[in-house]
């Protein structure tokens, strides 16, 4: 029997990737194009077709061997609408009706989801929660994104934001401030941004001696390496960022009991001492079975999750319509 073939597409605020992946989670080729919002939605649109075309002619296959399509954009959304509403890295689009547009254009079965949840899917399908029944997932990049799967679905939520997990509250006593504009949110403490505002913030107030005074173009991966190279000022503000991850990590061992959390994005080049210092703080913080018995790992497809999750995605489509 032939072998499905499936096309993923992640779109993000700089690059849109697609990718074209077989049933067994396979990549057989991908392609990626600059997103360049800035054109507007009608380009977006066209360019998330020409991305996908490339994809699939990169793979040496034609449209007409493609079974499903699965599209996971950034932003504010209504995944069964299937329309992007005001996402902040792709200005100046509003409710862009993405799946019936590559539907209408390619005549195959779409999927559309939130692109944090689609990589959740592709680490859970074929990457570090292969074997698990359930997973959590965080993505410490410039935000931080999540993603929850239980027994292979993705939980979405009844209004398109579920696992949010970046702005649940873990400080609201002196809060911070998130890019979201409301205060306390994980993401205002641990994300790569938010590591270099502390920073800053500190140095500013002239706390500790530092090697990273002066610094120009700082950023989180300097910083942990300065923590690395025994900065003090450095090394408390990765530990404390590690404590912050633990935090939000203890709220979903609380509240979902997961076999599996999933640590993605840049941030995880820090290493493995620092997701042992996460491990440490959530064997403080949660309850000793969920502490003990929950696995914290990090991410293994790196930039290609979210189009083989997206990919997920159209094959589960296929799958639930040849059920019914």
């Amino acid at each position: 029997m032939t072998k499905r073939m499936f096309v993923g597409l992640d779109v993000g605020g700089t690059s849109m990737k697609a990718g074209v992946v077989d049933d067994a989670g396979r990549v057989l080729a991908s392609a990626s194009l600059p997103t360049e919002a800035h054109h507007g939605q009608e380009f977006g649109l066209e360019r998330m077709c020409e991305t996908i075309r490339q994809a699939v002619a990169d793979a040496g296959l034609k449209m007409d061997d493609i079974a499903a399509i699965g599209v996971a954009t950034p932003g504010t959304m209504d995944i069964p609408a299937g329309l992007i509403l005001d996402p902040p890295n792709l200005r100046p689009w509003q409710n862009v009706p993405v799946r019936a547009h590559i539907h209408k254009v390619f005549g195959l079965p779409t999927a559309f989801q939130n692109d944090a949840n689609a990589a959740a899917l592709g680490e859970f399908w074929i990457g570090a929660g292969t074997d698990a029944h359930s997973m959590v997932l965080f993505t410490l990049g410039t935000g931080v994104g999540g993603g929850i799967i239980i027994g292979g679905m993705v939980v979405q939520g009844e209004h398109s934001h579920g696992a949010e997990l970046g702005h649940m509250k873990i400080e609201m006593t002196r809060p911070r401030q998130c890019g979201c504009g409301r205060w306390g949110c994980l993401e205002a403490y641990a994300s790569a941004t938010a590591v270099v505002k502390r920073t800053l913030d500190a140095l500013d107030a002239g706390e500790e001696k530092s090697s990273l005074r002066g610094t120009r173009d700082l950023t989180a991966h300097v910083v942990f390496d300065a923590a690395d190279a025994g900065d003090a000022l450095a090394e408390r503000i990765v530990e404390e960022t590690a404590y912050y991850l633990a935090v939000g990590t203890t709220n979903m061992l609380h509240i979902i009991d997961p076999d599996m959390v999933v640590f993605g994005g840049g941030m995880i080049a820090a290493g493995d001492h620092f997701l042992n210092r996460i491990r440490k703080h959530v064997k403080e913080l949660a309850f000793p079975v969920p502490a003990e018995k929950t696995q914290l790992c990090f991410a293994t497809l790196g930039v290609d999750a979210g189009f083989i999750g997206a990919a997920a995605c159209g094959r589960q489509l296929v799958s639930e319509r040849s059920s019914a």
